[in-house]
């Protein structure tokens, strides 16, 4: 059932998304009916997120948000905090917050500071947004704190720990009650390909590169091009934003004047100037120009102004909250902004709007002519709006714009990241952790095979180059698994060739002496019992390599291979044999080191023939340095030819001879014994020594005349 139901993993990862941000919303609903202050519009973000990982709990908190701006508009700002919770939730949950007490604790202060801490901040740059904890803002601003930034901080925090609290502890209860062979229906997969282990994923991840890793790069690239991007178009949109907001104060100051000067009578402004507040209809018109002022609330200052060459005359002028108005007949110098304007107010004519930044402040002015019954110009209505104000707005616009772009750019980041990963990084993360197993360690043909098999089954299908690339691979390996197929066979029939014609050789030197009694395979034999139990001793192991021992196996019988030359009057003399026959003798050493030394200068490249010259050069030289043919002594004998020493005596005291009867396997060992450290290196005696058991089946098995009949080439 469940692996069926893994088929349709992705869809039923949706349906859960859709079931995290419907719990989200109806119990957010739920607690405003109610009138509980809570939000507890998170926790279907947080559980989601704490079991389904980044993507799942970012499109569950961006959602809700989104869809809660359908009837609350302010709530789109707030998604780029429920997207910060989900991935704080999926970071904490992986890292096991949820494992000790300490930890859910911290989940809960973090998750505090986010949706209050931001929260508490956003109202402070956004005019349209409102605090939630108004009433217990006050509350501690009447107990004493008298910072109304810290008291509306403060409140917002103390109201968003007990929501965040029951919000963590639900993800919690799931996380405890939910068996984890479902966890994986809370996540989005697009791994087509054969499933990974959590292992080798991991491994996949940790995977160690020279200097960026290409999920690294990735990331980087796509954040520097969003985040350029979000600036550039947040730039625009301020930029855009501002001149039409200028624009559109400009046209209101520009109506407000008109409309102000459509109330005054040009020809009572002199009356007005002369008697003020006793010129008939003075005060009437003042009242009327001071709703205007009241019911336009973007109009900063009202007021008129005779345009004089000493000065602007003041016919009316309104007191705001901040500044006193000037009384009727003022005069008031020009500021420097309206230098250049001076000549067309004096000679009545109509400018645009001007900006100045002077003694009143930074503003946006808009004048309007008044004129009298005879079209002359009397007077100018002025209305002037707070540059601050608007920068204000802008801010504010910024804030909404930073707002929205964060939750979309969290939410693209992570989807991206989560495409690149099942489309890019786990299929070339797969494919080279693969090759770079490939017969690693092992290079045995079985090895080659279930290592082709292995690649062979990540089934890489993402459609792209990826996909070609690993078909090359597979196509690749497998020719090259043929190719070391066909080679070994290629080199193994070359071996059992050339070990065939070892042998030939071999019995061809033994046929001549009728003595030797299946001596060289017994010492091949003894060599390899020998050379297998210094390696398993660790004696001299940068020597004793596979090859080393492979080599000496199998030149071992050519070690009297120079008997050749030694004529069958000596060879086989039954009885002892006088020093210039013996002198005779010893130069089958010499004699085998020239026939192999040929055979070499034949066979180009490295191989085996050079440890079988040393076996037939210097098999008779003595760890004392008293040996032949050159007195080497101790180390400087090559060690192939100490091996050989040790199984050739051991051989020659255990085999009959014409000349003396076949000593008892203790007499042998306890000769070899005595020429420790003297005639034979130390090291080969002990392990043959350690090895007797083994010894005395080679023993048993030539000594048995149905044994010859039973040889078995030793195994390399």
């Amino acid at each position: 059932m469940i692996e069926q139901l893994k088929k349709k993993q992705n869809m039923i990862a949706a349906l859960i998304c859709a079931l995290g941000v419907a719990l989200n919303l109806l119990l957010g609903l739920l607690v405003s009916k109610l009138g509980i202050p809570l939000y507890l519009d998170t926790i279907g973000t947080v559980a989601i997120a704490s079991i389904g990982g980044y993507l799942p709990g970012v499109i569950v908190g961006f959602f809700t948000n989104l869809i809660k701006s359908i009837y609350n508009p302010t709530s789109l700002y707030y998604g780029a905090l429920n997207v910060m919770i989900a991935v704080f939730a999926t970071w904490a949950a992986g890292k096991g917050w949820y494992k000790k007490p300490q930890g859910i604790f911290g989940m809960i202060l973090v998750m505090t500071l986010i949706g209050g801490g931001f929260g508490a901040l956003l109202p402070m740059f956004m005019q349209d947004l409102a605090y939630d904890s108004a009433s217990l803002s006050k509350m501690l601003y009447e107990a004493g704190i008298s910072n109304r930034v810290w008291t509306n901080f403060l409140a917002t925090l103390l109201m968003d720990l007990p929501d965040k609290a029951i919000t963590v502890f639900s993800a919690y209860l799931l996380q405890r009650f939910l068996p984890q062979k479902y966890y994986p229906f809370f996540r989005f997969t697009g791994w087509k390909q054969t499933p990974v282990s959590e292992e080798s994923e991991l491994r996949s991840h940790k995977m160690r590169v020279r200097l960026l890793s290409l999920r690294a790069k990735i990331i980087i690239v796509l954040s520097v091009s969003l985040v350029t991007l979000s600036v550039v178009v947040t730039a625009i949109s301020i930029t855009v934003y501002r001149k039409t907001l200028i624009k559109e104060h400009a046209r209101l100051a520009k109506g407000t004047a008109e409309i102000a000067s459509s109330l005054i009578d040009g020809d009572r402004v002199e009356d007005y100037l002369r008697r003020g507040e006793d010129a008939t209809g003075y005060r009437e018109t003042g009242n009327l120009l001071r709703g205007i002022l009241a019911n336009a609330t973007d109009i900063t200052f009202l007021y008129v102004y005779q345009i004089r060459e000493d000065g602007c005359h003041v016919v009316f002028d309104f007191d705001t909250a901040d500044v006193e108005g000037e009384k009727v007949g003022t005069i008031i110098p020009f500021d420097e902004g309206f230098t250049a304007y001076i000549p067309d107010l004096l000679a009545g004519k109509e400018i645009e709007p001007i900006i100045t930044d002077d003694s009143y402040g930074h503003l946006l002015t808009a004048y309007c002519p008044v004129y009298d019954s005879g079209g002359k110009c009397v007077c100018y209505v002025g209305a002037d709006v707070d540059m601050g104000q608007l920068r204000e707005m802008q801010q504010s616009f910024l804030m909404e714009v930073i707002m929205v772009f964060l939750g979309f750019f969290v939410l693209l980041v992570i989807f991206v990241i989560w495409l690149i990963r099942y489309h890019i990084i786990l299929p070339v993360n797969a494919i080279t952790e693969c090759v770079n197993e490939f017969s690693q360690e092992d290079d045995s043909q079985e090895a080659l095979d279930a290592d082709v098999k292995k690649i062979r089954s990540l089934n890489v299908r993402t459609g792209d180059e990826i996909e070609k690339l690993y078909q090359s691979i597979c196509e690749m390996t497998l020719r090259q698994t043929e190719q070391v197929r066909n080679i070994r066979r290629l080199s193994e029939s070359t071996a059992k060739m050339q070990d065939g014609l070892i042998i030939t050789m071999a019995d061809m030197v033994e046929n001549r002496d009728s003595d030797t009694g299946a001596h060289i395979q017994k010492t091949a034999h003894y060599v390899g019992i020998i050379v297998e139990g210094l390696k398993r001793k660790g004696y001299y192991p940068e020597k004793i390599t596979p090859k080393f021992m492979s080599d000496v196996v199998r030149s071992a019988p050519l070690h009297d291979v120079g008997k050749i030359n030694i004529p069958d009057p000596i060879l086989n003399k039954p009885g002892k044999l006088t020093t210039e026959e013996y002198e005779i003798m010893k130069t089958h050493t010499t004699a085998g080191k020239k026939i192999i030394e040929h055979a070499i200068s034949i066979v180009e490249g490295e191989n085996y023939l050079k440890e079988a010259r040393n076996m037939a050069a210097y098999h008779h030289e003595r760890w004392d340095g008293k040996g032949y043919p050159d007195g080497l002594h101790g180390e400087v004998i090559p060690l192939s030819a100490r091996i050989m020493a040790v199984a050739d005596v051991f051989d020659a005291l255990t085999s009959p001879r014409v000349y003396k009867p076949a000593f008892p396997i203790e007499k042998a060992l306890e000769i070899l014994e005595d020429g420790r450290g003297t005639q034979f290196d130390p090291k080969c005696v002990e392990v043959f020594m350690d090895s007797i058991g083994e010894v005395r089946q080679v023993l048993q098995k030539y000594n048995d005349p149905k044994g010859m009949d039973h040889y078995v080439q030793t195994p390399v």
